[in-house]
């Protein structure tokens, strides 16, 4: 009698290549779309100021993610610190990172689609991601889920942290430089600007 086999960890390559899959996919928007905000004195500085400010923000709440998780991912319930808010703060740290390069750029529509994209992408991948979870720790994860309800978006009143953390310093090291990748989008951004400016690149003008 054949029995269903029992779920594996998500394949964390699949998740890189479809997210930049999604990201070639708008590439042709990125570069023939130009803001129509970029004449206006006020809109366009405060939509770049902004962008900037969640591209920080993504990069700092990854750090902070990447303490309490680095060296414990699939190994056990983790559950306090930015994990007491969601289930799954990386993702909500990247989404919040993709929104920022949109508004960067001067747009609220490519920052609205590209959060969105990145939302939908993660909501499916740590679907999967439960699966495997739930099969691993069984009730423990159960538990954890009733207590904190938001797979990617945060709900703050949730939060909770002991005084001590403790943490893998190689494995905090290696993904807070990942999440340090966030900052190429400043000089992107400035490029991309800088040739639309130009006349080289953007044929249409975007919201």
């Amino acid at each position: 009698m054949m029995t269903d086999a029992p779920p594996k960890p998500v394949n964390q390559k699949i998740r890189f290549w479809v997210v930049r899959l999604a990201f070639l996919a708008t590439l042709p928007l990125i570069v023939l779309s130009q803001s129509a905000w970029a004449a206006n004195a006020v809109m366009h500085p405060l939509l770049k100021s902004l962008g900037a400010l969640l591209i920080v923000a993504a990069v700092l709440y990854r750090g902070w993610a990447i303490l309490y998780i680095g060296g414990r991912k699939n190994q056990s319930v983790v559950q306090d610190g930015p994990y007491s808010m969601s289930r799954h703060p990386l993702y909500f740290g990247t989404t919040l990172g993709a929104f920022g390069f949109g508004l960067l750029l001067g747009s609220i529509v490519l920052a609205v689609l590209f959060g969105a994209l990145t939302l939908i992408i993660f909501t499916a991948t740590s679907a999967g991601e439960e699966r495997f979870l739930r099969a691993e720790f069984g009730d423990a994860y159960d538990r954890f889920a009733a207590r904190v309800p938001n797979r990617i978006l945060p709900r703050a009143s949730g939060f909770q942290t002991p005084q001590t953390v403790t943490f893998n310093a190689r494995i905090l090291r290696t993904n807070f430089s990942d999440a340090l990748g966030f900052l190429a989008c400043f000089p992107i951004a400035e490029a991309l600007e800088a040739m639309k400016l130009a006349g080289v690149l953007g044929r249409f003008a975007i919201y």
